[in-house]
């Protein structure tokens, strides 16, 4: 295929486009609510209507306002109705026919929820079928690629994304533009592009809904890079709990193939470019690079000591990028935008946009995608709405590895550093908010209780460690605990911290740290009641 094939299929798929479009979200969070089934019946409706030949019923990916799916919108209107059931398909086709909407539960769009992100991960999702490859191509979809493989260089490509000042989006925000030029720098060879796919952390479906919503533009991106760092082979790394972005990661890769868009002589240039799927069995240690790396090799999924590091010595001991679901999804927009239209996005060291899945105790629950900066308090109060009932306690952000927030500090505006500065990370962009209600010590234990689960059992100090939080938490839940052995909490906090092999261990005892510090009264309070003071 050449570009003028591809502009003929975009340009073809335009013009299929019939007048009005009924667009019903089917990615996992409404599947769960039988949007299948309502897609189905809309169609059946419509056809009953006599409108099939004015009228289209897509599936599409995540509309983001999830806590009130399904959804489903009808274009060129863009309204938007919530919990659609398929009983209710009747009343949305009465609506085309300019009837009486009653019973439906209109979205509003100018809602703070909306009107206050600014999509570049999620700029096709919830708007094409992700399981239609001509609706990629027809939004401009692997034109980037064409014109990296023909209109720059390899090293053109690294400094575009170095310049930028995109950061890895799966936790740790090391500069994307840095580990992909260490990998093209090695010696010419065998190379890999993983993408991690394995988001584990609780509340957290960011990545899920790229993968479901818009597979292709994951592979374009990992095939700029793959084309970037000298790579001609790539791994996507996907949890089995996933099942619906497996799929439509297959379908993808599949039409992809067809097209001529990944395998050999890509855009009929010398460069080649395969992806395959590996599917891991759900182990939240294999989120850490190495341990991923091992799974991918078919060993278990253990990390190992660093250096040398994955852009050194990675998968098979050749040379890996290792990137996550939203880094390779900016990717695209990147290189059709530019450097410097993405590095105005943001702040100074944190540029561009954050997805996250907002979650917990708020009134608005889904997926938002915001420009670096946000302070917590515009996205837990103005676009989240707030708690349903009392006020709002704290924020916890990135998952087990991150911290707890108090209100207090919500002006703080969302960014790596300022964020690390709070005893808590970015992550890869899980956000639960906690209300009046809600035990902090509860919280720590709960994130405790999962980083135990999760130990890889590799080393001492995370294997026996989060077994001994575990239970010094639930010593005081139960209050049975002393001073002493809050103490001793704080004690094996510092050392799991300090002596962990890998991120898992290091970053587990945060929720702990977090909470101590910011909500000590707590813990306190159940020890002086255990104490009778």
């Amino acid at each position: 295929m050449d570009v003028n094939e591809l502009l003929e299929i975009a340009e073809k798929q335009r013009a299929s486009r019939k007048s009005i479009r009924i667009s019903c979200c089917t990615a996992a969070s409404c599947a769960s609510s039988n949007a299948d089934i309502l897609k189905k019946s809309l169609t059946e409706e419509i056809a009953n209507a006599g409108l099939d030949h004015t009228v289209e019923v897509a599936s599409v990916g995540c509309m983001k306002f999830c806590g009130v799916g399904p959804l489903v919108e009808i274009a060129p209107d863009g309204i938007l109705y919530q919990q659609v059931t398929p009983e209710q398909a009747p009343a949305i086709v009465a609506t085309l026919q300019g009837k009486s909407s009653d019973g439906l539960t209109p979205l509003d769009a100018n809602h703070p929820f909306f009107t206050l992100q600014q999509p570049i991960v999620l700029e096709n999702s919830g708007k094409i079928d992700p399981e239609r490859i001509e609706e990629y191509i027809a939004l401009g979809g692997y034109q980037q690629l064409d014109r990296v493989l023909h209109e720059m260089t390899p090293q053109q490509v690294v400094d575009e994304i170095t310049k930028s000042g995109l950061r890895g989006r799966g936790g740790g925000g090391y500069p994307t533009g840095l580990k992909w030029a260490t990998v093209a720098k090695m010696p010419p060879g065998q190379k890999y592009v993983i993408c991690n796919a394995d988001e584990g952390d609780p509340g957290a479906f960011m990545d899920r809904s790229v993968l479901e919503s818009d597979p292709h533009r994951i592979l374009e991106g990992m095939a700029i890079a793959g084309y970037a760092i000298g790579a001609d082979r790539g791994y996507i790394y996907v949890r089995a709990e996933y099942p619906l972005a497996i799929a439509h990661l297959q379908k993808a890769i599949a039409q992809a193939k067809k097209y001529g868009l990944l395998g050999s002589q890509i855009f009929e240039s010398s460069f080649d470019f395969k992806i395959d799927i590996r599917v891991g069995a759900g182990a939240f240690v294999c989120g850490e690079e190495t341990a991923l790396i091992a799974s991918v090799e078919g060993k278990r999924g253990t990390p190992r000591p660093r250096p040398p590091y994955p852009a050194q010595s990675g998968l098979w001991e050749c040379p890996t990028l290792i990137n996550n679901v939203e880094t390779f999804a900016n990717i695209a927009a990147i290189i059709r935008q530019g450097a410097d239209w993405y590095a105005n996005i943001g702040t100074e060291k944190s540029k561009g946009t954050k997805v996250f899945a907002l979650t917990g105790k708020v009134c608005n629950t889904g997926l938002i995608e915001v420009p670096m900066g946000m302070s917590l308090r515009t996205i837990v109060e103005e676009m989240g709405g707030g708690v349903p009932q009392g006020k709002v306690k704290a924020v916890q952000t990135g998952g087990p590895s991150g911290g707890c927030i108090p209100a207090e500090f919500f002006d703080t505006p969302v960014e790596y550093d300022s964020l690390i500065q709070l005893g808590t990370m970015m992550g890869s962009g899980g956000m639960i908010v906690m209300d009046s209600e809600t035990s902090m010590v509860d919280v720590a234990q709960f994130y405790m209780e999962f980083c135990r689960d999760e130990s890889c059992g590799k080393c001492i100090p995370c294997r026996a460690g989060t077994v001994q939080m575990y239970e010094l938490l639930t010593k005081i839940l139960k209050g049975k605990a002393s001073l002493a052995d809050l103490a001793k909490l704080e004690r094996l906090c510092e050392t799991v911290k300090h002596t962990s092999l890998c991120g898992l261990g290091q970053s587990a005892p945060n929720p702990v740290v977090s909470t101590l510090r910011y909500f000590r009264d707590e813990y306190l309070a159940l020890i002086e009641e255990s104490v009778g003071v």
